[in-house]
């Protein structure tokens, strides 16, 4: 079939240079075998994986993600949401609470390396894999795993009977090898936070009982036995007994599927874009709104594809499910029972993953912001261009606002398992990350930085890539030096705040002061109007840039000399012969994101003496 050798042509090429030289990529692909039992909520499982290692390096051990494993009391998800400060809603104490016939589990039978059995244990969330030999350079390995597990009550995004009546939201259910990186291992213990995985090929059979409509990553092989509405079956009649799915994913890093026998199924198909998959249950007062999705997500995607890229992939899958929204592979899982503006803003959210997440896949658990914050950072674009807002993004700068306030804060370097607070953690990667774009973009200038922003999709897609290598590429763009933005924003908590300081005249020139209070430098814009009417927007580079961005905003522009971090204050000179200052505004954009705006106006007022003229 022709996913087959889409499948073969991605891996071949893989193995001849997927990546830049400098940045080499494992490979795995997968080939499992799973029955569900929807009576007894486990499962029993094959699994084949061809590991490409193409590192430079020997591996002699190897380690595989037991996600399921965290949905049992004890376990580090429990633990840690019951000693938080500000543990999730959705989860407190609720995992504590599961009787045996509700946890979750998966163990390992047996696992073999190129046909012999290995040496393994299971700690938590992560399997421990002892290689027989190790796996040499530029090499590949076959690793061969019988598994079985139970699904649990759904608490945290996968489990099963969510609080809709969906009956499995089956995400992170599968053993799942880790991602070796130039970092080395990745074996995170599951928490509840974020991900990271290696591309390959997935072709998996799912069987279970026939009255199930499944929605999964990837591209169903035999839409004609299963029917249930895919192509080829205009409805598709339950059938006794059980029925097998056979699902072929390309070059994706996880694989997700959800299943209830109350699925309706609705295609849409795009002109110039993916096949759109949509499934909800049905008799749940709903249809209303689950209609009207297509039409704004068809909308989200082609905006996207031009702001962004290119989405790579043939399907994408809106499936009611999990427990809020949560991204996966050509799908997204979210809660269906919520009004027209809810269901889009959530669908279009996750959607925009597929692009960060799973093109670019940063490394979520160390860079969350650049995928949520990313994330964010178009999705405001997205709702500004569909509704007419002006001000897209003064959401994610008051979010930002309010933990700086509070004094929470924590470095966007902070490792996404290891945020005090949730709220520090979500505000952080959500908001301050697309507040470091829309930032950076009054740095760069807009037309340059979109332009940047699309190059760095393009050349990175597939390759993992960290903050450094996105900041690279915005300097290559730009023509300015870009790192000491990262270094603050990114690995301190330090603060914008610039102000007004004084003003004097003297005969035709008055002379205005400008203080950086806070200790975050900033290339700095001064809008000053004269009390006839003129106005000119004065433009200091900050010197750490080594240059400055073009002028990009209507009427009189004048660039000044750069200012030095290490200098407090800067002098302006204005020529106000015949005339007179009249308002002075500090980021008159409001694309800083200066956390005391107080200080930014100056109003003057003139009095004028008795008996004076008019």
């Amino acid at each position: 079939m022709k996913q087959y050798f889409f499948a073969a042509v991605l891996c071949t090429f893989s193995l001849i240079g997927f990546a830049q030289p400098d940045r080499w990529q494992q490979r795995a692909n997968y080939k499992m075998d799973v029955e569900l039992d929807v009576n007894t909520n486990r499962f029993q499982g094959t699994q084949k994986i061809d590991y490409y290692n193409n590192s430079p390096d020997t591996l002699t051990k190897v380690y595989y993600h037991l996600f399921l494993n965290a949905f049992q009391p004890g376990s580090m998800m429990d633990v840690r949401s019951r000693t938080i400060e500000d543990p999730d809603g959705r989860v407190k104490d609720r995992i504590s609470k599961l009787s045996p016939d509700e946890i979750g589990y998966e163990k390992v039978i047996s696992l073999k390396q190129n046909g012999k059995p290995v040496k393994h244990q299971t700690v938590g969330t992560i399997l421990e894999v002892t290689l027989n030999k190790p796996i040499m350079p530029k090499s590949k390995v076959t690793l061969s795993m019988e598994f079985e597990g139970q699904v649990p009550v759904q608490i945290r995004r996968t489990g099963r009977d969510n609080k809709e009546g969906v009956r499995y939201s089956m995400s992170q259910w599968y053993p799942k090898l880790a991602e070796y990186d130039y970092e080395g291992w990745h074996p995170d213990p599951y928490v509840g936070r974020e991900f990271y995985g290696i591309w390959g090929d997935f072709d998996v059979k799912l069987t279970l009982d026939a009255k199930y409509m499944v929605a999964a990553t990837g591209y169903l092989q035999n839409a004609e036995q299963v029917g249930h509405g895919y192509e080829g079956i205009k409805k598709g009649k339950p059938k006794d007994g059980k029925l097998t799915w056979h699902f072929v994913a390309p070059e994706v890093h996880d694989f997700t599927f959800a299943a209830d026998p109350d699925y309706q199924h609705k295609i849409v198909k795009m002109d110039d874009g993916p096949e759109l998959h949509f499934f909800w249950k049905k008799d749940q007062g709903i249809d209303d709104v689950w209609n009207k999705l297509p039409a704004y997500l068809e909308q989200a995607i082609k905006y996207t594809n031009k702001r962004v890229g290119k989405y790579p992939y043939k399907v994408y899958n809106v499936v009611q499910g999990g427990d809020g929204g949560m991204e996966y592979g050509m799908l997204t899982l979210i809660t269906g029972k919520r009004n027209l503006n809810s269901l889009v803003g959530v669908t279009v959210h996750e959607m925009l993953h597929s692009w960060f997440q799973f093109v670019l896949a940063t490394n979520e658990s160390l860079y969350a912001w650049m995928d949520e914050g990313f994330n964010s950072y178009i999705g405001n674009e997205i709702e500004a261009h569909v509704n007419g807002k002006e001000n897209a993004h003064g959401g994610s700068y008051n979010s930002y606002f309010y933990v700086v306030k509070r004094g929470i804060e924590e470095p966007l370097s902070t490792h996404a398992d290891h945020f005090e607070r949730n709220a520090a953690y979500s505000i952080a990667s959500y908001s301050k990350g697309a507040v470091f774009l829309h930032q950076l973009s009054y740095i760069m200038g807009q037309e340059t930085f979109d332009k940047a922003f699309r190059r760095y999709y393009e050349e990175w897609k597939f390759k993992h890539p960290n903050v450094n290598d996105f900041m690279r590429i915005m300097e290559k763009e730009s023509g300015l030096q870009l790192q000491w933005y990262k270094q603050y924003f990114v690995y301190s908590t330090k603060t914008v705040d610039y102000g007004v300081k004084n003003t004097f005249t003297e005969g035709d020139t008055t002379y205005i002061t400008l203080e950086r209070v806070g200790q975050m430098p900033m290339p700095t814009e001064v809008k000053v109007t004269l009390d006839n009417g003129d106005e000119t927007t004065y433009y200091m580079p900050l010197r750490l840039m080594r240059g400055g961005k073009e002028k990009e905003i209507e009427g009189n522009w004048v660039q000044l000399s750069d200012w030095p971090w290490t200098h407090p204050t800067y002098t302006i000179a204005v020529p106000t012969k015949g005339t007179k200052l009249k308002r002075v505004e500090v980021d008159p954009t409001h694309k800083v994101a200066d956390i005391d705006r107080s200080n930014n106006i100056l109003e003057v007022s003139y009095v004028v003496e008795e008996g004076a003229g008019l």
